[in-house]
């Protein structure tokens, strides 16, 4: 009894490995992505996910995103995107994430938050970021790297 099922745990740990499937939220190495704000550009991981995913096959795109809050960019697209939302707590400075299901919200600054957000991504190293996206409305670029 204990051979089949310590076959069966290791098919499965095996699989998850290789597709990266059974652990939706986590980072892909290979989604890769930039953001262009002026002349600087940052390098973000997408996640895992159906929403990510489909944010990925709409690049690249060039939006004209809205100042709000003091803390985040936003962008309401013209289609709606997969939604998985959930309310994570804290925003982190440089999380890419989906209000709703067709709002693109791009955060510079870390705070607390009682909404609901789809993660998309995440800006690998957000120095700078704050500075260059400013606090008036700014043109950005998300592109695949």
């Amino acid at each position: 009894m204990k051979q089949p099922l310590l076959a069966i745990i290791l098919i499965v740990s095996v699989l998850c490995n290789s597709t990266a499937s059974c652990n939706e939220g986590d980072n892909m190495t290979n989604n890769k992505i930039t953001i262009k704000v002026n002349s600087k550009t940052f390098t973000a991981t997408l996640f895992n996910n159906g929403p990510a995913k489909a944010f990925k096959e709409i690049l690249p795109l060039k939006l004209n995103m809205t100042e709000l809050n003091g803390n985040e960019k936003y962008y309401d697209l013209s289609k709606n995107l997969p939604a998985n939302s959930s309310n994570p707590e804290t925003i982190n400075n440089g999380d890419l994430a989906l209000y709703g299901s067709k709002t693109i919200v791009l955060f510079y600054k870390t705070f607390s938050t009682s909404f609901s957000y789809t993660k998309l991504g995440q800006i690998e190293d957000p120095s700078g970021l704050a500075e260059v996206l400013g606090s008036e409305n700014v043109s950005v670029v998300f592109e695949l790297k």
